[in-house]
């Protein structure tokens, strides 16, 4: 059932995604693109995703079990450090320079588009590199 539940969130995840129009390149450079023709429609986006957060995260900090009896994971940790900042800066050039975020990615991936293969292939080396750089520091 979990597997299941996954995949079912997963899907409306991704068709939110092509339906915000995250999936476009285009669309995606233009929200990025500040000092030109900005389109904030992505913003918008990002608004109502976190309004519709809000209330179910609420709810999931009181609970300790989730709603398939699994035990709730949330993160703690509220600090901002080196790693984060390092990592959110790292992300931003990549969505930057791509137009292209992971989740959208993988939902375009058929199109055909080299360019969409060579980014999900990079992003995939870099989550290998991290796996990596993670083990050897808690060794």
């Amino acid at each position: 059932m979990r597997k299941l539940t996954a995949l079912l969130a997963g899907l409306i995840f991704g068709v939110g995604l092509l339906l915000a129009g995250m999936a476009n390149p285009a669309k995606v450079l233009g929200f990025l693109d500040l000092a030109g023709a900005w389109d904030p429609s992505l913003a918008l986006v990002m608004l109502a995703a976190i309004a519709v957060a809000v209330l179910p995260f609420r709810w999931a900090r009181q609970q300790s079990l989730t709603l398939l009896d699994a035990p709730m994971q949330l993160p703690n940790k509220r600090n901002l450090d080196r790693r984060l900042i390092g990592g959110s800066l790292l992300f931003g050039v990549g969505w930057g320079i791509a137009g292209i975020c992971p989740g959208p990615a993988l939902a375009i991936l058929l199109s055909g588009h080299w360019q969409v293969l060579l980014f999900v292939l990079a992003m995939l080396a870099g989550m290998l590199l991290f796996s990596v750089l993670e083990n050897r520091r808690a060794a």
